[in-house]
């Protein structure tokens, strides 16, 4: 099941990248719906700027057989001039180790202009841990710090957001 709102709206535009991006797909062209210092926050990672976001989402056919949104529903919500909040329920289908993992998530897309500036993945529905979310402040700080460590742990390995994409550079001539 897919759906989504008016013909030519924002959903239109920004979902095909995403489903290439959760897809394992993900090029560079993918990553231009995000602006240059838009933020993602996911239960494991909290990435910021869009070179963060790349290796969050570049890890993936790294860590899974398969990665994919299988159904979506897409509602846009108008926030004021040039805001719109993109809200998109959905079902993602992993393979670790060679079993499937299948979770319903709710994905939250701030934009502005056009261009994303927050992204959150609530899996199974559930806001994320935070210190604004959760009874206990540092309980909250450290969800986050340990999201944030995550981030910065996998921004290294994959390169600082280098697009796999991309040849290397040529060698230095002498």
């Amino acid at each position: 099941m897919t759906t989504a709102t008016a013909v030519g709206s924002v959903a239109d535009r920004i979902m095909p990248h995403l489903l290439n991006i959760y897809g394992s797909s993900a090029t560079a062209r993918d990553f231009e719906i995000y602006a240059p210092n838009a933020t993602f926050e996911d239960p494991l990672m909290r990435a910021h700027g869009v070179k963060q976001i790349k290796s969050a989402f570049y890890t993936l056919p790294k860590v899974f057989g398969e990665s994919k949104i299988t159904e979506y529903t897409v509602q846009e919500n108008p926030m004021g001039p040039g805001k719109t909040e993109v809200v998109i329920q959905n079902k993602q289908h992993y393979k670790v180790l060679g079993k499937p993992v299948d979770l319903t998530s709710l994905i939250r897309l701030q934009l502005q202009d056009g261009k994303v500036v927050k992204h959150e993945d609530w899996w199974h529905g559930k806001p994320l841990k935070n210190r604004d979310t959760v009874g206990v402040p540092l309980v909250g700080r450290l969800a986050e710090a340990s999201r944030r460590g995550a981030m910065l742990l996998t921004h290294a390995l994959m390169g600082f957001g280098k697009d796999p994409t991309q040849p290397p550079p040529p060698p230095p001539t002498h």
